[in-house]
């Protein structure tokens, strides 16, 4: 439905909000309550020196009418409406589900009559993914992190110190009052140490997922380096190297080393795969990487790689990267929006990504749902490859590239049967009958089995 088809349904929802009877108005307006009737139900067209004089009378612009809500709180209301937590919860009866779909076709409907609470959903909307984010950040650190896990370790040994000095100082009656002042001294200083220790835990938790300032690896500052390029790099479309030192470049000389290998490799596919080339076939096939592969002679896992590369142009279809080794530990990613690889750990082995290691050279292609606020759903392209060997003796390493697009971004309707469900990683992931759940979910509360 158009948005100009519901100004009937705004003039009658002004005129309810103002208190107006309808004959009153249509007197105001000099048209009959009969024609004011059809126009309020949308069965008249309404425009012109008639929608002045219904706004002037309303108390309204004539654009407030017509247009409706605001297009970001429509974008955002829609997105609250796709939300679909409840049909991936197997404990819910369908009935149930069905009941609690929300009508997204009267969103704006909604946003009309009741702006103030369509702007406290959207709000709520931004804020339950912001914490869903910050949890899976979070929850990453706590299970893989080193750097709080000593920092952890720290904070314990210093308690038990003080405990034990204070309970020295409490049970052993009188104390020589040298060894009174040197217990007190260590009190004091186990005390401030613990003091910093922690405000510094603190510090380093609050900043997690708003900060790259906690960088604890290369690799990690090399894929910050890369997302604030958004993970392309123009340079090497000119034939160029980007600048790895200086005011914006990686601080380290191990997260250098690794972006110098991962441009080396990304230099020689663009100029297998040029800009141009890549875009024409875009135009004509859609982000393809089979195609793309074929018309360049490249492999599979190169074409993902070129694709994910691209810079982002207005009406370019986002892609997303993820890439792991024979381990399955995560050796780079490109999230998006709604499709964030873990930034430690093990991420959801349902991934088309891990399946891809089962059967090397096999390409997989697949439409995955991930969970979220709102869920997403996205085509996911995967192969795993064994890399070059440098010497006969050498062993045979496997390295497995992932490409996902949005599905609402390409004209692809698969049926229910082939989407799969996944998640980011077990912890904080809703869908509890998963076959592959490694641990209990944080999410949801699963009911404990008899014994």
């Amino acid at each position: 439905m158009p948005r100009t088809a519901l100004t009937g349904t705004r003039i009658r929802e002004r005129r309810t909000l103002e208190g107006l009877k309808q004959a009153d108005l249509a007197r105001t307006v000099g048209i009959s309550p009969a024609y004011l009737n059809l126009i309020e139900h949308n069965r008249r067209r309404i425009g012109g020196k008639l929608l002045v004089d219904l706004a002037r009378a309303l108390g309204v612009e004539p654009s407030v009418l017509t247009e409706g809500a605001d297009l970001p709180l429509m974008e955002g209301l829609q997105d609250a409406a796709s939300n679909a937590v409840l049909r991936a919860r197997p404990d819910i009866s369908r009935a149930r589900r069905a009941a609690a779909e929300p009508e997204a076709e009267r969103a704006e409907e909604f946003a009309g009559r009741f702006p103030g609470w369509a702007e406290l959903v959207v709000a709520q909307r931004d804020r339950i993914t912001a914490l869903e984010r910050r949890i899976e950040a979070l929850n990453d650190r706590l299970a893989h992190d080193p750097f709080l896990s000593d920092s952890l370790h720290e904070v314990l040994s210093t308690v038990t110190a003080i405990r034990s000095t204070a309970g020295i100082l409490n049970g052993m009656g009188e104390i020589d009052p040298d060894w009174q002042a040197r217990f007190h001294r260590n009190l004091y200083e186990d005390s401030q140490r613990l003091a910093q220790g922690s405000q510094a835990l603190v510090s380093y938790l609050d900043s997690v997922g708003q900060s790259e300032d906690t960088l604890s690896s290369p690799l990690e500052e090399v894929e910050a380096w890369l997302a604030a390029r958004d993970f392309a790099l123009p340079e090497l479309e000119r034939g160029m190297m980007p600048e790895l030192t200086g005011e914006g470049g990686l601080r380290s000389a191990p997260a250098r080393q690794l972006a110098r290998k991962w441009v080396l490799r990304a230099r020689a596919e663009a100029e297998k795969m040029p800009l141009s080339m890549v875009e024409a076939l875009i135009s004509e096939h859609g982000p393809d990487p089979a195609a793309l592969a074929q018309l360049a002679g490249v492999d599979l896992a190169a074409a993902m790689r070129r694709l994910a590369s691209l810079p982002a142009f207005e009406n370019r279809v986002p892609t997303g990267l993820a890439i792991c080794d024979g381990s399955g530990a995560l050796t780079y990613r490109k999230p998006l929006d709604g499709f964030a690889p873990p930034r430690f750990g093990a991420a959801c082995p349902l991934w088309p990504l891990y399946q891809a290691l089962l059967r090397p050279m096999v390409p997989i292609r697949r439409v995955v749902e991930q969970q979220g606020q709102p869920a997403r759903r996205f085509l996911a392209y995967a192969i795993a490859q064994p890399q070059r060997a440098e010497s006969f003796e050498a062993p045979e390493v496997v390295e497995a590239t992932m490409l996902f697009i949005p599905l609402d971004r390409l004209d692809v309707t698969p049926r229910e049967a082939e989407v799969l469900g996944v998640g980011t990683s077990c912890r904080v992931c809703a869908r509890m009958n998963c076959p592959a759940r490694r641990e209990p979910s944080m999410v949801l509360e699963e009911p404990e089995e008899g014994l």
